[in-house]
């Protein structure tokens, strides 16, 4: 497990310094094309998931059940509502930036208002692969969380067996994992608001 984060880290760094500078060839736009594809085939649809890893004094999330709703999938921009137990205030909002995939978190009160922390996350900064696709906080985060500065999210979709949101705070032994499980479809949840 050691292994994987030097490599994610090693990714992650390389790709920052030299994404802007090298055109996107079109075998790798194909990569972020197959992950919105794979994402939006799954639209309307929703899934049960499980924590796969979290700090060890989490109340969050552990033993709560875990659902995402692949909710809305318009134009350049796909909502998935993230259902932990009866709250219903996250909502993962994918959208594509010329080039490159976004992923902000939507947080909001139960009147649908927008919650003081929210719209924080990262864009890719490179193609990634077509099944993974990797996020480091924007300079909007490190503005909004400082202490968030070195989150990197990550994206795992691999389409009919799973998807799995991550975060990992470089430097740092704090690391989220959730997995959901695609090959079992469950009732749609209610609306977040």
């Amino acid at each position: 497990m050691k292994a994987f984060f030097l490599i994610l880290a090693a990714f992650f760094f390389l790709s920052c310094g030299s994404s802007r500078s090298i055109p996107h060839t079109e075998s790798a736009k194909q990569n972020q094309h197959e992950f919105w594809q794979n994402l939006k085939n799954i639209c309307g649809k929703s899934f049960a998931g499980e924590v796969v890893a979290a700090p060890a004094n989490d109340t969050t999330f552990k033993n709560k059940s875990l659902v995402m709703h692949v909710r809305s999938c318009i134009d350049n921009t796909i909502r998935v509502p993230f259902m932990v137990g009866d709250d219903r205030s996250r909502t993962w909002v994918f959208t594509r930036q010329g080039n490159l995939l976004q992923l902000k978190h939507d947080h909001r009160h139960r009147d649908g208002t927008e919650d003081s922390i929210t719209q924080y996350g990262g864009l890719t900064t490179n193609t990634g692969l077509a099944g993974l696709q990797v996020f480091p906080a924007d300079q909007f985060t490190t503005h909004l969380l400082p202490a968030a500065a070195t989150n990197v999210w990550w994206v795992e979709l691999v389409e009919g067996k799973y998807f799995t949101y991550n975060l990992r705070r470089m430097g740092s032994d704090r690391w989220f994992s959730v997995r959901f499980d695609l090959s079992k479809e469950i009732e749609t949840p209610p609306a977040p608001w």
